[in-house]
């Protein structure tokens, strides 16, 4: 058996109706893993439930507002009561507040991407840190990041400051993390093509935006695949508080 296979283990995606955590699922479920879909939009989640259930994988859909205690409670011990416990934890729920600057935020702008990008994932991975020392086991955590957290661009305030604080906190809980056993990493994306973000890296700006990643292209969500399976899987049991950044090179470039 491959060392990045996941038979026989667990793994819970939030943010999963769509973009990178919709596509993780997949990836996941390929490599042998029950895997708990969940996210605010059911319908969406049911669907993807539907399509990998049709294709042979064992996957559930649960509902979960991330910014809600009871609901991150109920994901986790949903997951529990469906699959007997809870391998991986992938914190990818993620939103923006739009191509504003510091001065175009409100507090409402503020609250909702840092209670979403942040303290979200704070409060599931110490909900699930806490249930892994009671079973007296091991766990992981993978936070998904973005290399904004690393490129200082105009415009995306407060997205980019809320992953940088990600950044730091996943060094912090992979340092306070290991004496229950849980290995805490990220993984970062750099510029990918998504149904949102296509509007402005195929815009008329595409073709000089590229030019500042020296492989000349933006990525394809296949591109995370080999990187996500790494830290979910026995591949990394030696790496924690690690960042794994997956950019074609972008913020190793001149600004």
């Amino acid at each position: 058996m491959s060392i990045f296979s996941l038979t026989g283990k667990t793994v819970l995606v939030t943010g999963a109706s769509s973009g990178f955590g919709h596509h993780f699922a997949g990836v996941l479920g390929r490599a042998g893993a029950r895997v708990v879909l969940g996210a605010r939009r059911v319908d969406k989640i049911q669907a993807r439930v539907d399509e990998l259930s049709a294709a042979g994988h064992e996957v559930l859909g649960l509902p979960l507002d991330v910014r809600d205690v009871d609901s991150a409670k109920n994901f986790l011990t949903g997951a529990v009561e469906a699959f007997g416990g809870i391998d991986v934890l992938i914190n990818n729920a993620g939103v923006e507040a739009g191509a504003k600057t510091y001065t175009m935020i409100d507090d409402e702008d503020w609250d909702y991407v840092f209670d979403t990008n942040l303290k979200a994932a704070w409060r599931l991975s110490k909900f699930y840190t806490q249930w892994v020392a009671e079973q007296g086991g091991t766990g992981s955590i993978v936070n998904i990041a973005s290399i904004t957290a690393y490129r200082t661009i105009k415009g995306q305030f407060p997205y980019a400051v809320s992953k940088a604080a990600l950044v730091k906190a996943t060094e912090i809980m992979a340092l306070e993390g290991a004496r229950y056993g849980v290995r805490v990493n990220a993984l970062a994306p750099g510029y990918i093509l998504t149904d949102v973000s296509r509007v402005l890296l195929e815009s008329e700006r595409s073709s000089e935006f590229v030019k500042g990643i020296p492989m000349r292209r933006y990525g394809e969500f296949s591109d995370l695949d080999g990187p996500l399976l790494l830290l979910a899987s026995d591949a990394s049991t030696y790496m924690t508080g690690s960042v794994v950044v997956v950019d074609g090179g972008h913020i190793c470039a001149e600004l």
